[in-house]
């Protein structure tokens, strides 16, 4: 994926306006104050293709022919879809325990922080051009104050899913990871380093995300509309997107992606993803949106 400039303040050489123009793109450190919001355009692999490449009536190949390509992915809703479709990933904004080091989980204790409030406005502002047929999200509170910021003003309807909630962690929810490491060594050590063996009473909650993930995927997809927005949390969103990408929960932590963090994926109408942008977060450094 490219990231292009498509429109600015006159700091820019017209010669930059798309990185999508150029023939070998090169990477550029860019400094500038802006007073507006300068959009980003996100094209393919290729410097001459459009992401632009769902036509109505057609399945064409999403990436220039990656699906051409024996099992490039698998399908997520094992039946037909009746469009291709969109999906925009948001991990929530900063929250009181992610400020306090402390292990999540699936509390509802967490709460979005002043710093977080920020994040999603920022989210919303970087989103603003961009037309979501339903914003799906975790009803816990960290990501549900998150979607309710980034959604307000629309329409179309906001739907809390269980499915996109946070990894149950048992007793280590709560516990600041330095407590957590003094006094469950055993477990605390699995949970950070071999997280998909990590296990309480038998039940392996890694394991178990990717089943609860899948579901996720099920449920935003086959609901009406091309083009939705997902707000949830960094596990849920480890687990999103690597069993779209078929990997398995031993690659956990082959993923991270920060608060307020944006990931794109398309699917074709057998319901196979493409991962389109991971782990955007330009918006949080500068009044970016986001065109794709």
């Amino acid at each position: 994926m490219i990231c292009g400039l498509v429109a600015s303040t006159n700091i820019f050489p017209s010669a930059f306006t798309s990185f999508s123009n150029l023939e070998r793109p090169k990477k550029l450190l860019l400094q500038w104050r802006s007073s507006g919001p300068l959009p980003v355009h996100c094209s393919a692999s290729s410097p001459r293709m459009s992401l632009a490449t769902e036509t109505e009536g057609a399945e064409p190949p999403l990436t220039g022919g990656s699906y051409d390509f024996l099992s490039a992915t698998t399908s997520l809703t094992e039946k037909m879809l009746e469009c291709p479709k969109k999906v925009t990933l948001v991990r929530h904004g900063l929250s009181s325990w992610n400020e306090e080091s402390r292990v999540q989980g699936s509390s509802n204790l967490s709460v979005l922080t002043e710093t977080g409030v920020m994040q999603a406005e920022r989210c919303k502002v970087a989103l603003s051009n961009r037309h979501f047929d339903q914003c799906f999200s975790s009803p816990i509170s960290r990501a549900k104050s998150t979607a309710e910021v980034i959604w307000k003003g629309r329409e179309e309807p906001l739907v809390f899913l269980d499915s996109l909630k946070e990894a149950h962690l048992f007793f280590l929810e709560g516990m600041k990871n330095a407590e957590a490491r003094a006094i469950y060594p055993r477990e605390y050590t699995t949970w950070r380093e071999d997280p998909s063996n990590f296990s309480v009473n038998g039940v392996y909650p890694v394991q178990k995300l990717w089943g609860t993930a899948r579901e996720a995927w099920r449920e935003i997809l086959i609901s009406p509309g091309k083009d939705f927005l997902v707000v949830t949390h960094k596990s849920m969103l480890r687990a999103l997107v690597c069993t779209s990408l078929g990997l398995g929960p031993e690659r956990f932590r082959a993923v991270d992606i920060n608060n307020g963090g944006i990931s794109i994926f398309n699917f074709n109408t057998k319901g196979e993803a493409m991962l389109q942008a991971l782990n955007m977060t330009a918006h949080m450094y500068s009044d970016y949106y986001y065109i794709y």
